[in-house]
Protein backbone atom coordinates (compact mmCIF):
# COMPACT_ATOMS: atom_id res chain seq x y z
CA UNK A 1 0.00 0.00 0.00
CA UNK A 2 0.93 3.86 -0.63
CA UNK A 3 1.37 6.23 2.02
CA UNK A 4 0.38 9.09 0.24
CA UNK A 5 -2.61 11.33 0.39
CA UNK A 6 -5.59 9.43 0.48
CA UNK A 7 -8.23 10.57 -1.88
CA UNK A 8 -11.87 8.98 -1.89
CA UNK A 9 -14.89 9.24 -0.69
CA UNK A 10 -14.43 10.22 3.08
CA UNK A 11 -11.28 12.47 2.95
CA UNK A 12 -11.86 16.10 3.24
CA UNK A 13 -8.98 18.50 3.60
CA UNK A 14 -9.60 21.27 6.05
CA UNK A 15 -9.80 24.96 5.23
CA UNK A 16 -7.29 27.04 6.35
CA UNK A 17 -8.02 29.45 9.27
CA UNK A 18 -4.39 31.41 8.67
CA UNK A 19 -4.54 35.06 7.70
CA UNK A 20 -1.87 36.70 5.77
CA UNK A 21 -1.00 40.01 7.78
CA UNK A 22 2.12 40.75 5.86
CA UNK A 23 0.81 42.65 3.20
CA UNK A 24 -1.83 44.89 5.80
CA UNK A 25 1.65 45.77 7.92
CA UNK A 26 3.83 47.21 5.06
CA UNK A 27 0.66 49.40 4.01
CA UNK A 28 0.22 50.67 7.35
CA UNK A 29 3.97 51.04 7.53
CA UNK A 30 4.02 53.18 4.31
CA UNK A 31 1.19 54.71 5.66
CA UNK A 32 2.61 55.63 8.69
CA UNK A 33 5.99 56.81 6.85
CA UNK A 34 4.37 59.35 4.26
CA UNK A 35 1.95 61.21 7.31
CA UNK A 36 5.45 61.57 9.58
CA UNK A 37 7.08 63.24 6.11
CA UNK A 38 3.92 65.56 5.55
CA UNK A 39 2.82 66.26 8.91
CA UNK A 40 5.32 69.17 9.90
CA UNK A 41 5.04 70.66 6.50
CA UNK A 42 1.37 71.49 6.98
CA UNK A 43 1.96 72.92 10.92
CA UNK A 44 2.73 76.77 9.41
CA UNK A 45 3.50 78.32 5.98
CA UNK A 46 5.34 81.42 7.54
CA UNK A 47 8.71 81.01 9.11
CA UNK A 48 9.01 82.60 12.46
CA UNK A 49 11.31 82.15 15.10
CA UNK A 50 8.92 82.05 17.78
CA UNK A 51 10.27 83.19 21.41
CA UNK A 52 10.68 79.91 24.20
CA UNK A 53 8.28 79.95 26.59
CA UNK A 54 7.16 77.44 29.57
CA UNK A 55 3.29 77.91 29.11
CA UNK A 56 0.84 75.48 29.07
CA UNK A 57 -1.05 75.46 25.72
CA UNK A 58 -4.63 76.15 25.58
CA UNK A 59 -7.67 74.29 24.38
CA UNK A 60 -9.25 75.29 21.17
CA UNK A 61 -12.82 74.94 19.78
CA UNK A 62 -12.64 77.13 16.47
CA UNK A 63 -9.92 77.17 14.00
CA UNK A 64 -8.24 80.10 15.17
CA UNK A 65 -6.54 83.53 12.35
CA UNK A 66 -2.99 82.83 12.60
CA UNK A 67 -1.69 86.47 12.25
CA UNK A 68 2.44 85.98 11.61
CA UNK A 69 5.01 89.17 11.58
CA UNK A 70 8.16 87.45 10.09
CA UNK A 71 11.87 88.76 10.50
CA UNK A 72 11.78 91.56 8.41
CA UNK A 73 8.86 92.85 10.15
CA UNK A 74 6.13 91.57 6.78
CA UNK A 75 2.55 91.06 8.62
CA UNK A 76 0.53 87.99 7.64
CA UNK A 77 -3.24 86.49 8.21
CA UNK A 78 -2.85 83.10 7.98
CA UNK A 79 -0.54 82.61 4.68
CA UNK A 80 -1.60 85.58 2.88
CA UNK A 81 1.01 89.19 3.25
CA UNK A 82 -0.87 91.99 4.07
CA UNK A 83 0.31 95.41 4.16
CA UNK A 84 0.45 97.47 7.65
CA UNK A 85 -1.38 100.21 6.44
CA UNK A 86 -4.51 98.13 5.26
CA UNK A 87 -3.99 95.23 8.61
CA UNK A 88 -6.97 97.86 9.83
CA UNK A 89 -9.41 97.16 7.32
CA UNK A 90 -8.60 93.23 7.05
CA UNK A 91 -8.75 92.81 10.43
CA UNK A 92 -12.39 94.61 10.36
CA UNK A 93 -13.45 92.04 7.66
CA UNK A 94 -12.24 89.28 9.95
CA UNK A 95 -14.38 91.39 12.99
CA UNK A 96 -17.52 91.77 10.90
CA UNK A 97 -17.76 88.58 9.98
CA UNK A 98 -17.34 86.39 12.71
CA UNK A 99 -17.88 89.01 15.79
CA UNK A 100 -16.19 90.79 18.43
CA UNK A 101 -15.24 90.56 21.59
CA UNK A 102 -15.67 87.01 23.24
CA UNK A 103 -17.68 85.58 20.47
CA UNK A 104 -14.90 86.63 17.84
CA UNK A 105 -12.28 84.32 16.32
CA UNK A 106 -9.59 83.57 18.36
CA UNK A 107 -5.78 85.38 16.62
CA UNK A 108 -2.80 83.34 17.11
CA UNK A 109 0.35 86.32 17.07
CA UNK A 110 3.70 84.43 15.78
CA UNK A 111 6.08 87.25 15.83
CA UNK A 112 9.58 86.38 15.21
CA UNK A 113 12.00 86.93 18.27
CA UNK A 114 14.49 89.63 16.42
CA UNK A 115 11.34 92.02 16.08
CA UNK A 116 11.61 95.54 17.74
CA UNK A 117 8.92 95.28 20.62
CA UNK A 118 7.25 98.31 18.90
CA UNK A 119 6.20 96.58 15.96
CA UNK A 120 4.46 93.75 17.53
CA UNK A 121 2.74 96.59 19.63
CA UNK A 122 1.35 98.02 16.76
CA UNK A 123 -0.28 95.02 15.24
CA UNK A 124 -1.74 94.36 18.82
CA UNK A 125 -3.39 97.80 18.66
CA UNK A 126 -4.66 97.02 15.28
CA UNK A 127 -6.20 94.24 16.79
CA UNK A 128 -7.71 96.08 19.85
CA UNK A 129 -9.03 98.65 17.70
CA UNK A 130 -10.90 95.54 15.55
CA UNK A 131 -12.33 94.68 18.60
CA UNK A 132 -10.69 91.51 18.34
CA UNK A 133 -9.21 91.02 22.15
CA UNK A 134 -9.01 87.00 21.72
CA UNK A 135 -5.08 86.84 21.36
CA UNK A 136 -2.53 84.37 22.35
CA UNK A 137 0.88 84.83 21.67
CA UNK A 138 2.46 81.52 20.09
CA UNK A 139 6.02 80.43 21.20
CA UNK A 140 8.10 77.55 21.31
CA UNK A 141 7.70 75.28 24.39
CA UNK A 142 11.05 74.64 26.79
CA UNK A 143 12.25 71.77 27.89
CA UNK A 144 13.98 71.18 31.60
CA UNK A 145 17.30 71.72 30.34
CA UNK A 146 16.15 75.06 28.07
CA UNK A 147 16.24 73.91 24.75
CA UNK A 148 13.10 74.24 22.21
CA UNK A 149 10.88 71.23 22.02
CA UNK A 150 9.25 72.49 19.06
CA UNK A 151 5.64 72.16 19.76
CA UNK A 152 3.65 75.61 19.52
CA UNK A 153 2.55 77.28 23.02
CA UNK A 154 0.03 79.83 23.73
CA UNK A 155 0.37 82.04 26.49
CA UNK A 156 -1.96 85.38 26.94
CA UNK A 157 -5.56 85.81 26.17
CA UNK A 158 -6.49 89.26 26.54
CA UNK A 159 -5.15 92.42 24.50
CA UNK A 160 -4.02 95.20 26.71
CA UNK A 161 -4.54 98.84 25.54
CA UNK A 162 -0.96 99.47 24.19
CA UNK A 163 0.94 102.40 24.98
CA UNK A 164 0.81 105.70 23.08
CA UNK A 165 4.72 107.04 22.74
Amino acid sequence: MAMGPVSGRGSRRAPMADINVTPLVDVMLVLLIIFMVTAPLLLAGVPVDLPESSAGALDQDKKPVQLSIDKSGAVFIDDREVQMAALPDQLAQIAAKSGKGKDGPQIFLRADKALDYGRVMAVMGALNHAGLNRVALVTMGESEEGSSTGGGRIDGDEVPEPAVP
